[in-house]
């Protein structure tokens, strides 16, 4: 593995979108670069080693990306939070307070053990909400929440308050512009 991989090469940032005024981080061009995604991988594995973990879950859809291959290759499972309607089974779920409405996130109840120690991962984190959001459906069912993993981390939103008290670390730091 490199030592280091400059990331902010391969992060695309796109102005005004998904609307005026926003600098949008896309993590597609870490995908399309082979290096840079394995990069990622190497280096969330590495921060993990550390830490006691039962199982990796991770937000749809872009977050299921890096989650899916570090929960392999720590020999752990990965759970999927996902959208109300998308999973079968019974579910358990949690609703939040978006910038312009509300929204609802899911989880199989038969993937939240009691007593499991979960790590958050995912591709960018921003505000937090969502991730609170799904991090309180956990602990509220039994398990016991490690902290968050991100590709991407923009702290100038704040993300470090409604994650507290939990332990954030990130790859790339933006600090807006």
């Amino acid at each position: 593995m490199d030592a280091h991989y400059d990331l902010d090469s391969v992060i695309r940032k796109v102005p005004n979108f998904p609307k005026q005024g926003v600098l949008y981080y896309d993590i597609t061009g870490i995908l399309a670069v082979p290096e840079a995604f394995s990069y990622c991988i190497d280096r969330m594995e590495q921060l993990c080693k550390h830490r006691t973990i039962d199982a990796i879950a991770a937000v749809e859809a872009r977050g299921f990306i890096f989650a899916a291959p570090l929960a392999e290759r720590l020999g752990i499972p990965m759970i999927l939070v996902r959208k109300m309607g998308k999973l079968p089974n019974k579910v358990y779920t949690k609703s939040f307070e978006l910038e312009y409405g509300c929204d609802v996130v899911c989880v199989q109840e038969v993937d939240i053990q009691k007593g499991s120690r979960v790590l958050f991962v995912d591709d960018l984190i921003a505000t937090g909400g969502t991730l609170r959001a799904a991090a309180s459906m956990f602990e509220e069912h039994g398990a016991k929440v490690e902290g968050f993993l991100g590709v991407i981390g923009l702290p100038f939103l704040n993300y470090d308050r409604a994650l507290a008290p939990y332990p954030v670390e990130v790859l790339q730091v933006y600090h807006g512009e």
